[in-house]
């Protein structure tokens, strides 16, 4: 009974705690900086966000799935997946890169003769607002492959089977 209670309950938990990550980070960020990048976002930005939201739904779903007990171990089918999509999470501040390098270039071509330093940062800041995004969407992507390996460790732990 305890066995089956931590196969089946252990991979809710490991499966609710990226999503709560995800949450806790965004509600951590200073109230200032999170209602600018907010009110900033950009098509560039919500291509970001929504490419980074599919992919980390999509892996959550493979991570419930190879958390798993199939017979005498976890369901490994999801594994290659799981890696490769993992590794897709590198992409993602690359396109806050490329938006944040566009919104420079944006910004000195709107520049015309002498400014003064403050509009110069003003106009500046939103280019970090794709930084921002790729960053974040990185960071969530790569916790559903973290919490199968942790997880899959500690429920064989609990459950009494030998570590590989």
């Amino acid at each position: 009974m305890r066995r089956r209670l931590i196969q089946t309950v252990l991979p809710l938990i490991f499966c609710l705690a990226p999503a709560l990550a995800t949450f806790l980070i965004a509600a951590a960020l200073p109230r200032q900086a999170r209602n600018f990048y907010l009110e900033r976002l950009t098509p560039l930005d919500g291509l970001i966000l929504g490419l980074g939201g599919a992919l980390f739904g999509v892996q959550m779903l493979l991570a419930w799935t190879a958390l798993q007990w199939r017979g005498r171990g976890f369901d490994e089918r999801p594994d290659r997946w799981l890696s490769n999509l993992a590794q897709a999470a590198e992409w993602f501040p690359l396109l806050g890169l490329i938006g944040t390098v566009a919104g420079i270039l944006q910004t000195f071509s709107s520049i015309k003769g002498p400014t003064p330093q403050a509009q110069i940062i003003q106009l500046y800041a939103p280019a970090l607002t794709a930084t921002g995004s790729g960053l974040f969407m990185a960071l969530i992507n790569i916790l559903p492959i973290w919490v199968v390996l942790l997880g899959r460790d500690i429920i064989r732990s609990l459950g009494g089977e030998t570590l590989p």
